[in-house]
């Protein structure tokens, strides 16, 4: 009888969240809101969820300061989803409408709440190489 080593099959990638926190985004340059307030929000309304969290240094995107990046899942990848860029995520309602699409599948597998339209916008190819989205 032989032994097979056997090991689980890798979790499909989940949603990766990615909020810019580099040189203006989560800085006194963006006044009047509370960008720890925001990331703490973010990680609570992820929670439970299969997106998660990353936050990264400076995107390349300060004139949409603060930037968030929405990848999809593997499956949400395999539906034709790619990654959306949310520029001037300055309002507590804007990061609740991101984690409620999470929470419905995110990109390539749900539309996002009609609102988050207005904060998408599309980085120069070079940002968005660098960003690795």
């Amino acid at each position: 009888m032989s032994r097979r080593n056997r090991t689980p099959a890798p979790a499909a990638a989940p949603c990766t969240v990615t909020v810019c926190r580099g040189c203006c985004c989560g800085t006194p340059k963006i006044p009047g809101v509370d960008h720890a307030a925001q990331l703490a929000r973010l990680r609570g309304d992820l929670a439970g969820t299969d997106g998660r969290l990353r936050v990264t240094d400076c995107v390349d995107a300060c004139e949409h300061g603060n930037v968030v990046i929405v990848q999809p899942s593997a499956e949400g990848r395999a539906a034709g989803g790619r990654p959306v860029w949310l520029g001037l995520v300055n309002d507590p309602d804007a990061t609740a409408d991101i984690a409620a699409w999470i929470r419905a599948g995110g990109p390539g597998l749900a539309e996002p709440p009609g609102v988050l339209d207005l904060y998408a916008f599309t980085p120069s190819r070079r940002v968005r190489q660098a960003a690795g989205a």
